[in-house]
């Protein structure tokens, strides 16, 4: 239950009157506490999932398996045991395919659960004490210290030199620093300076907050409850299949009736075989091979990516929905930049110099206009400054430089060591420092050399050290240095100012009152979160590929819009912040959604709706993150990219794609794959359906000729089954298309096939199906056996598909390509093997209804393939010429 009365609007005296109190020291009586615990549950995160086996009796919804579970009771009903049992093999195979693609480790409340302290410092009765976190309750007094984790939702109302980490929760870099005042009007997350959340850790300082929200109701519980709700959408393959097995399901099921009645009128069988000869038709006509060649081609493409790619994919349809994202949505810092402050620019009084080197990796040069700066002791006492007025730690940990501390401070470290290396006899001692407070926005610190002689060295907010350097110089030119620091802001840097002060050899202490006797000027610092060198040529091709990239970020907008310019974000950057975008109407934000390319400093809740605004304008949007604040815009965007290495357990949990490298770039590369995917699933659905459709269109003539049924319910399913988990996973190793990366995302509401292909489907089924029962007619006209003629038929089909494979496989001709998927020939001669075996294995003979052929009978099937290619290959012809002629006419 959240307390209403007190939150960051609420001022410290009206704190104060609510609880009569000025002593936050004597908290809450401990019966008063057990009595709110009772009322209000514990401070602890509830997790639901729906239980595997509910996901698994979902796949059975699915048209196509009601079709063929028909099929199955039927034939059990006729005493076809041997066909239901195969049936029924093809049912569960499919149901299980949906199962593993559905299922995936997503315990993202969990790992959140695991976030949250597991004891908490309060006061109760006037006393401090450790109590279970679960125990927090509304109105508890929590004393709080650097490396505590925050138990509950805080308001501040003591802080001394409080500061706590929110990147998770807000993502900013830098620690917050806290303060006990209310604050007028409403702010983001991130500038709620009088509040501390729950999860967040203390960096500096201490303070006590009053408890204002536990369990579900803190924001982190909030962001649990979301990604609880979020509902997924279909991924656009999986629409574009349900779809077509939905349409194609219903269009079979119409013909079966029709061809049913029409038996059944004309008294043509006798009931069961008419019966029989329907379910043939269901069977041979349903395309119950593309889920295994669907679920193959994206587990392939998942394996790739994990191998070359550096990405996770967690789920097979995730993907493919790279290759049909419209917006790429994604957090700025960890993602698109390093997390790590780097120093690029040094501003002195008469000269300017630049810093090459990112992150905290103490590599790199001092330069001024490209040259090596060397021998300048005002330089060196600036990179000493900054070096020693500091309390970070910079450390070298497996093979990675990391800090204990604060980002700004860390930079000036790494500033000093890319001089200075590791090693290097330090120049002076330190005797005392002055931390960082936050309300003078400085640090100093006391240091001697090795004659005794002291100095102050100071670094800190360049509007309160201004006045100090103006004290000590009156020339000192306030104004042009503050138009500096805006110029450098305006480049989305943060300016640091150095300076110093000696110091007499019988001060002990770094007081306040020194610093504001007066200090030298030594100089700015610029500094930046780079962002990420592949990052810059990743969004080139990402945005020639017509895919959209909006940063969301809690920076503030000229911060974000800078860094946005910088990587190239678009043509022209718009931005939003936060609060702007809380004050539009739904319809609004769909629009704001699809024009601004920054949003700034946004809440987690403002990522969630950014993403449903740019899926309410039917685009496919990719969400990437790595902090806790991103996960339910991770999971409720069409696939979710979280970071491997700094990405928290709760983003990488809610995502469907993980990149191992944190590497952006590989955004880029995905898109290629998941496009190159799609074409293949394609075209193996356009391979798929016209040898389905000319199995139905033989048992339904034979049916409508009163013709013996050529081919047996087991044999279509061999047909289908067994071809589609060979020759078709040919399709597999398909290259990309030329010129995959300059297409538009594919529109999720267009139709999969185009009217040429629904055309080729037709000409194809009916030219297979007249092949066949060609051969049908003149086995039966020489009165071979029915065991025979089905026999061929079967080696007619499906060398019929192996020679229609190569058409299929490129949009140039056959011929040109042969020999470009070499392992196409590996599962060609695999299905041959398969064929031989079906045709002359006794037990295969009986239980397909099949029998052994000779040498022209597999001529005939040689010749029925030639004739599919060569038709295909003609159509394929007149299309490319008329493209040629198109393009000179345009």
């Amino acid at each position: 239950m959240k307390m209403e009365s007190t939150d960051y609007h609420t001022d410290l005296s009206e704190i104060q009157r609510e609880h009569n109190t000025t002593d936050f020291e004597q908290g809450l009586s401990t019966g008063d506490a057990q009595k709110r615990l009772q009322e209000n549950g514990p401070n602890k995160i509830e997790s639901h999932q729906t239980p595997k086996w509910k996901i698994f009796l979902r796949q059975f919804n699915n048209m196509v398996i009601y079709v063929l579970m028909g099929a199955v009771v039927l034939t059990v009903l006729m005493g076809e045991y041997s066909d239901a049992i195969i049936i029924g093999i093809v049912i569960i195979i499919n149901t299980l395919i949906g199962y593993f693609q559905e299922t995936s480790a997503s315990n993202a409340v969990e790992k959140i659960k695991q976030m949250l302290s597991t004891d908490a410092t309060v006061y109760r009765d006037g006393k401090r004490t450790e109590v279970p976190a679960e125990q927090i309750v509304l109105g508890d007094s929590v004393f709080l210290e650097a490396g505590d984790n925050v138990p509950a939702d805080l308001r501040i109302v003591v802080s001394d030199n409080l500061s706590i980490q929110e990147s998770s929760l807000t993502g900013e870099a830098e620690s917050v620093e806290k303060t006990e005042e209310g604050i007028e009007g409403d702010v983001a997350l991130a500038d709620r300076t009088n509040m501390a959340f729950a999860s967040t850790a203390v960096t500096k300082g201490s303070g006590i907050g009053i408890v204002v929200a536990t369990a579900e109701n803190t924001e982190i519980g909030k962001i649990s409850t979301a990604v609880n709700e979020v509902k997924q959408r279909k991924t656009p393959l999986m629409q574009v299949i349900d779809h077509l097995g939905t349409g194609v399901s219903y269009f079979i099921l119409i013909a079966a009736v029709i061809i049913f009645a029409i038996g059944f009128w004309f008294d043509i069988y006798s009931l069961p075989v008419l019966a029989m000869a329907v379910i043939s038709v269901v069977v041979g006509t349903i395309p119950e091979g593309l889920p295994a060649t669907t679920s193959v081609i994206l587990a392939k493409g998942v394996s790739d990516m994990a191998k070359n790619q550096n990405t996770i994919i967690k789920t097979l349809p995730s993907v493919e929905t790279l290759g049909s994202v419209d917006v790429i949505a994604t957090d700025k810092t960890g993602t698109l930049t390093k997390n790590e402050m780097t120093v690029t620019d040094l501003i002195f009084s008469d000269k300017n110099y630049q810093v090459s080197g990112t992150g905290y990796d103490p590599v790199g040069k001092i330069t001024q206009d490209g040259n090596p700066v060397t021998n300048d002791e005002q330089l060196k006492m600036f990179l000493e400054a900054g070096y020693y007025a500091n309390d970070t730690v910079l450390l070298h940990e497996d093979g990675k430089w990391e800090i204990n501390g604060e980002p700004t401070d860390g930079a000036f470290i790494s500033l000093y060591h890319k001089v200075f290396p590791f090693g290097s006899k330090d120049r002076y001692e330190e005797v005392d420092i002055l931390p960082f407070d936050s309300d003078y926005r400085y640090i100093g610190q006391l240091v001697k050399d090795d004659n005794n002689t002291q100095t102050l060295f100071v670094k800190g907010s360049p509007d309160k050290l201004f006045t100090m350097f103006k004290k000590n110089d009156p020339s000192f030119d306030i104004a042009q240095w503050t138009k500096t620091v805006e110029d450098y802001s305006a480049q989305g840097k943060r300016v640091i100012a150095v300076g110093y002060r000696d110091v007499s050899s019988e001060e002990t202490d770094a007081t306040h009152e020194l610093i504001n006797a007066g200090l030298n000027f030594l100089g700015l610092a610029a500094i930046i979160d780079p962002p990420r060198e592949e990052v810059i040529q990743s969004l080139k091709e990402i945005r020639s590929a017509g895919v959209d990239v909006k940063m969301i970020t809690g920076d503030s907008a000229a911060t974000a819009k800078a860094i946005g310019e910088k990587l190239g974000l678009a043509d022209e950057i718009h931005a939003i912040t936060g609060p702007e975008w809380d004050n539009l109407s739904e319809d609004e934000q769909v629009i704001a959604a699809d024009k601004n390319q920054v949003f700034a400093r946004t809440t987690p809740g403002n990522k969630i709706e950014i993403i449903n605004a740019l899926q309410k304008n039917n685009k496919v949007t990719a969400m990437t993150g790595d902090g806790v604040n991103d996960a339910p815009a991770l999971k409720r965007a069409d696939i979710g990219v979280a970071m491997g290495i700094k990405g928290t357990d709760v983003a990488k949990d809610s995502a469907d794609m993980i990149l191992t490298d944190d590497n952006f770039a590989t955004i880029s590369k995905a898109i290629k794959e998941g496009r190159r995917i799609f074409d293949n699933i394609k075209k193996s659905i356009l391979y798929l359906l016209p040898i389905s459709f000319a199995e139905g269109l033989i048992i339904a003539f034979a049916i409508l000729a009163q013709d013996e049924i050529p081919l047996h319910p087991t044999q279509l399913l061999w047909i289908n089954m067994v071809s589609a988990i060979t020759i078709q996973f040919a399709l597999i190793f398909e290259p990309a298309e030329k010129g995959i990366m300059k297409r538009k995302p594919r529109k999720t509401d267009g139709k999969l096939m185009n009217r040429h292909d629904v055309i080729q489907v037709v000409y194809i089924s009916v030219l297979m199906a007249a092949i066949g029962m060609f051969i049908d007619e003149w086995f039966t006209r020489m009165g071979a056996t029915s065991a025979m003629t089905s026999t061929t038929m079967i080696n007619v089909l499906i060398v019929g598909k192996i020679f229609y494979l190569f058409n299929i496989r490129t949009n140039n001709l056959a011929i040109k390509e042969m020999f470009v998927n070499k392992k196409a020939y590996i599962f060609i001669a695999l299905m041959l093997v398969l064929q031989v075996i079906l045709t002359y294995v006794p037990f295969m003979q009986s239980v397909f209804h099949t029998t052994a052929i000779g040498g022209f009978e597999w001529l005939l099937a040689v010749i029925g393939g030639i004739i599919v290619l060569v038709v295909a290959e003609i159509d394929k012809l007149i299309r490319i010429a008329v493209s040629k002629k198109n393009a000179q006419n345009n």
